[in-house]
């Protein structure tokens, strides 16, 4: 993609204004390719901040159709979007915010004989998704490809968010490596998705820049009922077979 036009560089004006971006970084941002998997709480608010900050595409992953009950916390979907593939109301929203960013939306399940395919022209995944198998599936992707991910988990006020680079840090199964007890529906208050969903995009776009400080090696707790911010130290589990042959590969990107 060519240089910022004067009519991006106005749009992008603020933060371009920052010295850790500039017209150097914002056509890194341009150049960008990030894959987010799902559109409901989390997947809404990072589509958005992405595209909003000139990411240059977004591969966007859902299979649902929107419900009433989604628009509590999923912004970029409406009352009149009801009844809609999720994709198909996200690449509206995204298009009006930012014509831009060029939107790949792809109505279907991740799976673990797809998933490659749906990653593979991305440099960075962003988990938006609400089960611990579609996880796995995007964690083992993420150490196959050599692809930063960004990991994202709500429940009722509290939430949870850090970044696996592979190689360099643990791995989602380090950090998991049991299936949690399934529960069918757990309440979500809808500003806790915005929280958690806004570290992810301001992670994504430091991985873009390549700047440091990045929430490697530690998950970040926030409860949200407190108001508190709990940061834990993470390692790698040297028992995890999954991860293991990948500590020393180079990430993507």
């Amino acid at each position: 993609m060519g240089s910022p036009s004067p009519e991006e560089e106005s749009r992008y004006r603020r933060q371009m204004m920052l010295p850790e971006i500039g017209p150097e970084g914002q056509q890194k941002l341009k150049n960008a390719r990030v894959f987010i998997a799902g559109l409901g709480g989390l997947g809404s608010i990072s589509a958005f901040y992405l595209a909003a900050a000139g990411v240059g595409y977004l591969k966007i992953v859902d299979r649902d159709r929107v419900d009433p009950e989604n628009l509590n916390r999923q912004i970029l979907h409406r009352t009149r979007d009801i009844g809609r593939p999720k994709t198909d109301s996200a690449v509206e929203k995204l298009k009006d915010l930012n014509p831009f960013c060029r939107v790949h939306a792809v109505q279907a399940a991740i799976r673990a004989d797809t998933v490659a395919d749906l990653v593979d022209d991305c440099s960075i995944i962003l988990d938006a998704v609400d089960d611990f198998d579609t996880r796995i599936i995007l964690n083992r992707a993420s150490l196959s490809k050599g692809i930063p991910f960004i990991f994202g988990g709500v429940n009722g006020f509290d939430g949870m968010t850090t970044t696996f680079v592979p190689g360099k840090t643990p791995c989602f199964e380090c950090l998991f490596p049991q299936r949690p007890v399934h529960r069918e529906t757990i309440g979500i208050i809808g500003p806790m998705p915005a929280v958690i969903a806004g570290i992810q995009s301001l992670e994504a776009l430091k991985l873009l820049l390549r700047m440091p400080g990045l929430l490697t090696g530690r998950l970040l707790h926030v409860r949200g009922a407190e108001m508190s911010f709990k940061e834990i130290g993470l390692e790698s589990n040297p028992g995890c077979t999954i991860c293991e042959p990948y500590r020393k590969a180079s990430p993507k990107g």
